[in-house]
């Protein structure tokens, strides 16, 4: 793989809920409403460990499989224009991304950008 290794752990507090915070990150379809800026291929009805599918960041693909998955997190092992892991905990007010990987695209600009995205997405859910 070409690229530099890069690494990034992102905390913040979020106005949601746990169970909020859980279905916007493991359920598929919740996966798509706030990873707008993400196409998807082959994404399963149901994230389960060892489940794959693909996003495209631009042309770029991204092959993820669920390395594990339980009520206060989620790790994906990378490959394809990313090789490493994505790994996501949370609990009531607030989420942590981590993210490692060998990788031409700038991986802590896009991870910035997905942790706004859902920042907002679980609070509108929250409101509702």
């Amino acid at each position: 793989m070409f690229g530099q290794f890069q690494h990034s752990n992102i905390r913040f507090e979020v106005k949601a809920s746990s169970k909020t915070i859980q279905k916007s990150l493991t359920q598929p379809e919740q996966l798509k409403k706030w990873l707008w800026m993400q196409r998807f291929e082959n994404l399963p009805e149901q994230l389960t460990p060892q489940s794959e599918f693909t996003t495209y960041i631009g042309a770029v693909p991204v092959k993820h499989r669920v390395d594990e998955i339980n009520e206060h997190g989620v790790r994906f092992i990378l490959s394809k224009g990313i090789d490493g892991f994505h790994e996501w905990s949370w609990d009531d007010g607030w989420l942590q991304s981590r993210l490692e990987g060998v990788s031409l695209l700038p991986l802590n600009l896009g991870q910035t950008v997905a942790l706004l995205s859902l920042r907002h997405f679980v609070e509108s859910q929250e409101s509702e």
